[in-house]
Protein backbone atom coordinates (compact mmCIF):
# COMPACT_ATOMS: atom_id res chain seq x y z
CA UNK A 1 0.00 0.00 0.00
CA UNK A 2 1.45 3.53 -1.13
CA UNK A 3 0.62 5.64 1.81
CA UNK A 4 1.40 8.98 -0.19
CA UNK A 5 -1.64 7.52 -2.82
CA UNK A 6 -4.95 8.62 -3.36
CA UNK A 7 -7.82 7.46 -5.48
CA UNK A 8 -10.74 9.65 -6.65
CA UNK A 9 -13.29 7.82 -8.08
CA UNK A 10 -15.33 10.15 -10.64
CA UNK A 11 -13.87 13.21 -12.48
CA UNK A 12 -17.22 15.39 -12.18
CA UNK A 13 -16.96 18.69 -10.81
CA UNK A 14 -16.74 17.23 -7.15
CA UNK A 15 -14.08 14.66 -7.84
CA UNK A 16 -12.15 16.62 -9.90
CA UNK A 17 -12.16 19.39 -7.65
CA UNK A 18 -11.11 16.96 -4.63
CA UNK A 19 -8.46 15.60 -6.80
CA UNK A 20 -6.55 19.23 -7.41
CA UNK A 21 -6.85 19.70 -3.46
CA UNK A 22 -4.87 16.25 -3.17
CA UNK A 23 -2.45 17.03 -5.26
CA UNK A 24 -1.69 20.42 -4.21
CA UNK A 25 -1.44 18.94 -0.56
CA UNK A 26 1.64 17.07 -2.46
CA UNK A 27 -0.21 13.32 -2.63
CA UNK A 28 0.34 11.55 -5.93
CA UNK A 29 -3.72 11.18 -6.87
CA UNK A 30 -5.48 9.39 -9.88
CA UNK A 31 -8.90 10.26 -10.90
CA UNK A 32 -10.67 7.65 -12.37
CA UNK A 33 -13.25 7.70 -14.54
CA UNK A 34 -14.87 5.46 -17.10
CA UNK A 35 -16.19 8.21 -19.16
CA UNK A 36 -13.71 9.26 -21.69
CA UNK A 37 -15.51 12.63 -22.38
CA UNK A 38 -15.56 13.00 -18.24
CA UNK A 39 -11.79 13.08 -17.96
CA UNK A 40 -10.86 15.15 -21.11
CA UNK A 41 -13.54 17.80 -19.70
CA UNK A 42 -11.22 17.41 -15.85
CA UNK A 43 -7.68 17.61 -17.59
CA UNK A 44 -8.86 20.77 -19.86
CA UNK A 45 -10.96 22.91 -16.74
CA UNK A 46 -7.51 22.05 -14.32
CA UNK A 47 -5.14 22.85 -17.02
CA UNK A 48 -7.55 26.49 -17.63
CA UNK A 49 -7.84 26.94 -13.78
CA UNK A 50 -4.25 26.68 -13.69
CA UNK A 51 -3.00 28.59 -16.41
CA UNK A 52 -5.59 31.73 -14.94
CA UNK A 53 -3.56 31.43 -11.81
CA UNK A 54 0.19 31.70 -13.24
CA UNK A 55 -2.04 34.88 -15.56
CA UNK A 56 -2.63 36.48 -12.29
CA UNK A 57 0.46 35.80 -10.61
CA UNK A 58 -0.86 33.57 -7.60
CA UNK A 59 0.66 30.52 -8.75
CA UNK A 60 3.84 29.99 -10.39
CA UNK A 61 4.86 28.27 -13.61
CA UNK A 62 6.88 25.74 -11.97
CA UNK A 63 4.05 25.35 -9.08
CA UNK A 64 1.99 24.45 -11.61
CA UNK A 65 3.87 21.63 -13.27
CA UNK A 66 4.70 20.15 -9.67
CA UNK A 67 1.18 20.32 -8.55
CA UNK A 68 -0.67 18.59 -12.19
CA UNK A 69 2.80 16.18 -11.96
CA UNK A 70 1.04 14.76 -8.85
CA UNK A 71 -2.43 14.24 -10.45
CA UNK A 72 -3.17 11.33 -13.34
CA UNK A 73 -6.54 9.90 -14.61
CA UNK A 74 -7.57 6.71 -15.73
CA UNK A 75 -10.77 4.64 -16.79
CA UNK A 76 -9.93 1.78 -14.65
CA UNK A 77 -11.12 0.87 -11.48
CA UNK A 78 -8.04 -1.30 -10.92
CA UNK A 79 -5.58 1.62 -10.68
CA UNK A 80 -6.76 2.30 -7.14
CA UNK A 81 -5.64 -0.77 -6.00
CA UNK A 82 -2.59 0.76 -3.85
CA UNK A 83 -4.07 3.49 -2.34
CA UNK A 84 -4.15 4.63 1.44
CA UNK A 85 -7.38 6.14 1.03
CA UNK A 86 -10.16 6.15 -2.19
CA UNK A 87 -12.63 8.59 -2.33
CA UNK A 88 -15.72 8.12 -3.99
CA UNK A 89 -17.66 11.09 -5.83
CA UNK A 90 -20.03 9.44 -8.54
CA UNK A 91 -23.66 10.34 -8.99
CA UNK A 92 -25.76 11.02 -5.30
CA UNK A 93 -27.76 7.75 -6.17
CA UNK A 94 -27.32 5.10 -3.80
CA UNK A 95 -27.40 1.65 -5.74
CA UNK A 96 -24.66 3.23 -8.15
CA UNK A 97 -22.77 3.94 -4.78
CA UNK A 98 -22.94 0.55 -3.79
CA UNK A 99 -21.88 -0.92 -6.86
CA UNK A 100 -18.76 1.32 -7.14
CA UNK A 101 -17.82 0.04 -3.44
CA UNK A 102 -18.60 -3.08 -3.72
CA UNK A 103 -15.94 -3.93 -7.00
CA UNK A 104 -13.59 -1.37 -4.54
CA UNK A 105 -13.64 -4.09 -1.68
CA UNK A 106 -12.32 -6.28 -4.01
CA UNK A 107 -9.43 -4.35 -5.66
CA UNK A 108 -7.87 -2.50 -2.92
CA UNK A 109 -5.78 -3.48 -0.14
CA UNK A 110 -7.43 -4.78 2.63
CA UNK A 111 -5.78 -1.81 5.04
CA UNK A 112 -6.99 0.75 2.33
CA UNK A 113 -10.01 3.46 3.78
CA UNK A 114 -13.03 4.11 1.26
CA UNK A 115 -15.16 7.50 2.11
CA UNK A 116 -17.66 8.89 0.28
CA UNK A 117 -18.64 12.18 -0.45
CA UNK A 118 -22.14 11.64 -0.69
CA UNK A 119 -23.87 14.88 0.45
CA UNK A 120 -26.70 13.13 2.47
CA UNK A 121 -27.12 9.17 2.08
CA UNK A 122 -26.61 6.67 4.26
CA UNK A 123 -23.07 5.63 5.04
CA UNK A 124 -24.28 2.21 6.86
CA UNK A 125 -25.88 1.28 4.19
CA UNK A 126 -23.35 1.61 1.58
CA UNK A 127 -20.45 0.11 3.95
CA UNK A 128 -22.94 -3.21 4.24
CA UNK A 129 -21.82 -4.21 0.30
CA UNK A 130 -18.23 -4.50 1.68
CA UNK A 131 -16.27 -6.56 3.43
CA UNK A 132 -14.88 -3.85 5.24
CA UNK A 133 -17.76 -1.71 6.83
CA UNK A 134 -15.46 -0.51 9.64
CA UNK A 135 -13.21 0.95 7.14
CA UNK A 136 -16.21 2.99 5.60
CA UNK A 137 -17.24 6.84 6.06
CA UNK A 138 -18.28 9.39 4.73
CA UNK A 139 -16.57 12.50 3.93
CA UNK A 140 -18.39 15.49 2.47
CA UNK A 141 -16.56 18.12 0.16
CA UNK A 142 -18.25 21.21 -0.83
CA UNK A 143 -17.65 22.50 -4.17
CA UNK A 144 -15.77 24.25 -5.47
CA UNK A 145 -13.59 21.43 -3.00
CA UNK A 146 -10.10 23.41 -3.74
CA UNK A 147 -11.71 26.69 -2.05
CA UNK A 148 -14.07 25.31 0.40
CA UNK A 149 -13.08 25.16 3.78
CA UNK A 150 -15.37 22.25 5.32
CA UNK A 151 -15.78 18.53 5.41
CA UNK A 152 -18.05 17.52 7.20
CA UNK A 153 -16.86 13.74 8.74
CA UNK A 154 -19.85 11.28 9.12
CA UNK A 155 -18.83 8.14 10.61
CA UNK A 156 -21.53 4.64 10.24
CA UNK A 157 -22.58 2.46 12.80
CA UNK A 158 -19.26 0.44 12.63
CA UNK A 159 -16.99 3.29 11.55
CA UNK A 160 -13.70 2.23 13.39
CA UNK A 161 -11.79 5.05 15.50
CA UNK A 162 -8.37 3.94 13.74
CA UNK A 163 -10.43 4.72 10.15
CA UNK A 164 -11.71 8.32 11.70
CA UNK A 165 -8.68 9.28 12.97
CA UNK A 166 -6.97 8.68 9.32
CA UNK A 167 -9.62 10.67 7.74
CA UNK A 168 -9.66 13.59 10.36
CA UNK A 169 -5.89 13.69 10.04
CA UNK A 170 -6.02 13.91 6.13
CA UNK A 171 -8.26 15.82 6.16
CA UNK A 172 -6.00 18.52 8.33
CA UNK A 173 -3.02 18.11 5.67
CA UNK A 174 -5.32 19.30 2.69
CA UNK A 175 -5.90 22.17 4.89
CA UNK A 176 -10.02 21.76 5.81
CA UNK A 177 -11.57 22.26 9.27
CA UNK A 178 -13.75 19.19 9.94
CA UNK A 179 -16.99 18.84 11.65
CA UNK A 180 -18.22 15.49 12.81
CA UNK A 181 -21.93 15.19 11.54
CA UNK A 182 -24.60 12.64 12.20
CA UNK A 183 -25.50 9.74 9.95
CA UNK A 184 -28.93 11.29 9.80
CA UNK A 185 -30.34 12.30 5.90
CA UNK A 186 -28.42 15.49 4.96
CA UNK A 187 -26.18 15.39 7.78
CA UNK A 188 -25.19 18.77 8.78
CA UNK A 189 -24.73 21.85 6.23
CA UNK A 190 -27.60 20.75 3.96
CA UNK A 191 -29.96 19.88 6.80
CA UNK A 192 -30.14 23.14 7.79
CA UNK A 193 -29.76 24.93 3.96
CA UNK A 194 -31.30 23.12 1.92
CA UNK A 195 -34.86 23.60 3.45
CA UNK A 196 -34.35 27.21 3.28
CA UNK A 197 -33.78 27.23 -0.14
CA UNK A 198 -36.74 25.11 -0.46
CA UNK A 199 -39.23 27.60 1.33
CA UNK A 200 -37.39 30.73 -1.00
CA UNK A 201 -38.29 28.44 -3.93
CA UNK A 202 -41.88 28.55 -1.87
CA UNK A 203 -42.02 32.01 -1.85
CA UNK A 204 -41.08 32.30 -5.70
CA UNK A 205 -44.00 29.91 -6.04
CA UNK A 206 -46.48 32.17 -4.07
CA UNK A 207 -45.33 35.57 -6.16
CA UNK A 208 -42.60 36.71 -4.36
CA UNK A 209 -39.54 37.85 -7.36
CA UNK A 210 -36.17 35.91 -7.23
CA UNK A 211 -34.01 38.90 -6.81
CA UNK A 212 -36.54 40.24 -4.03
CA UNK A 213 -36.35 37.38 -2.00
CA UNK A 214 -32.33 37.17 -2.87
CA UNK A 215 -31.78 40.90 -1.27
CA UNK A 216 -33.57 40.21 1.57
CA UNK A 217 -31.19 37.37 2.53
CA UNK A 218 -27.97 38.97 1.70
CA UNK A 219 -28.97 42.68 2.67
CA UNK A 220 -31.04 41.66 5.83
CA UNK A 221 -29.20 38.57 7.40
CA UNK A 222 -25.32 39.34 5.76
CA UNK A 223 -25.55 36.36 3.12
CA UNK A 224 -23.29 36.50 0.11
CA UNK A 225 -25.46 34.69 -2.02
CA UNK A 226 -29.14 34.50 -1.90
CA UNK A 227 -30.77 31.16 -1.61
CA UNK A 228 -32.36 31.45 -4.91
CA UNK A 229 -29.23 32.80 -6.62
CA UNK A 230 -27.66 29.69 -4.79
CA UNK A 231 -30.09 26.89 -5.95
CA UNK A 232 -29.54 28.61 -9.50
CA UNK A 233 -25.91 28.07 -9.02
CA UNK A 234 -25.93 24.14 -7.55
CA UNK A 235 -28.45 23.15 -9.97
CA UNK A 236 -32.09 22.57 -9.27
CA UNK A 237 -31.89 19.08 -10.24
CA UNK A 238 -29.54 18.75 -7.31
CA UNK A 239 -31.06 20.68 -4.93
CA UNK A 240 -34.72 18.41 -5.41
CA UNK A 241 -32.56 15.65 -5.31
CA UNK A 242 -31.45 16.56 -1.71
CA UNK A 243 -34.83 17.96 -0.63
CA UNK A 244 -36.47 14.85 -1.55
CA UNK A 245 -33.52 12.55 0.27
CA UNK A 246 -34.56 14.87 3.61
CA UNK A 247 -38.10 14.64 2.88
CA UNK A 248 -37.81 9.98 2.33
CA UNK A 249 -35.50 10.12 5.54
CA UNK A 250 -37.45 12.16 7.87
CA UNK A 251 -40.90 11.16 7.26
CA UNK A 252 -41.57 14.76 7.80
CA UNK A 253 -43.73 17.33 6.08
CA UNK A 254 -41.31 20.02 6.89
CA UNK A 255 -39.21 18.60 4.50
CA UNK A 256 -41.59 18.36 1.64
CA UNK A 257 -40.30 19.36 -1.60
CA UNK A 258 -41.24 22.63 -3.09
CA UNK A 259 -43.89 21.52 -6.39
CA UNK A 260 -42.10 24.27 -8.72
CA UNK A 261 -38.85 22.75 -8.08
CA UNK A 262 -40.10 19.63 -9.59
CA UNK A 263 -41.75 21.09 -12.50
CA UNK A 264 -38.48 22.87 -13.35
CA UNK A 265 -36.67 19.81 -13.36
CA UNK A 266 -39.08 18.58 -15.52
CA UNK A 267 -39.10 21.47 -18.25
CA UNK A 268 -35.34 21.43 -18.22
CA UNK A 269 -34.40 24.57 -16.43
CA UNK A 270 -31.75 23.04 -14.01
CA UNK A 271 -30.05 26.32 -13.26
CA UNK A 272 -27.25 28.19 -14.55
CA UNK A 273 -25.80 24.51 -15.84
CA UNK A 274 -29.03 24.82 -18.54
CA UNK A 275 -29.28 28.71 -18.86
CA UNK A 276 -32.17 28.90 -17.48
CA UNK A 277 -33.20 28.28 -13.96
CA UNK A 278 -35.16 30.73 -11.47
CA UNK A 279 -32.72 33.51 -13.24
CA UNK A 280 -31.90 33.34 -17.28
CA UNK A 281 -28.16 32.98 -18.34
CA UNK A 282 -25.93 34.03 -21.00
CA UNK A 283 -23.35 31.54 -22.93
CA UNK A 284 -20.68 32.60 -20.41
CA UNK A 285 -22.91 32.10 -17.57
CA UNK A 286 -23.78 35.66 -16.46
CA UNK A 287 -27.19 36.68 -15.15
CA UNK A 288 -28.95 38.45 -17.81
CA UNK A 289 -32.86 38.06 -16.32
CA UNK A 290 -35.20 36.71 -14.37
CA UNK A 291 -37.57 33.95 -15.18
CA UNK A 292 -40.35 34.93 -12.73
Amino acid sequence: MNKNKIAVIGAGLMGNGIAQACAKAGYDVVNVDTFEDAIEKAKATVEKLFSRKVEKGSLTEEEKRKILSHNSYSKNLEDAKDAFLVIEAVPEKIEIKKDIFKKLDDIADSETVIVSNTSGLSISEIASVTNRPDKIMGAHFFYPAPVMKLLELVRGLVTSDETYHIVKEYAKTIGKTTVDAPEFPGFMVNRILVPMQNEAAYMVMEGSKPEDVDNAMKLGCNHPMGPIELTDFVGIDTMLATMTGLYNGFHDSKYRPCPLLETMVKAGMLGKKSGQGFYKYDAKGNKIGSNF
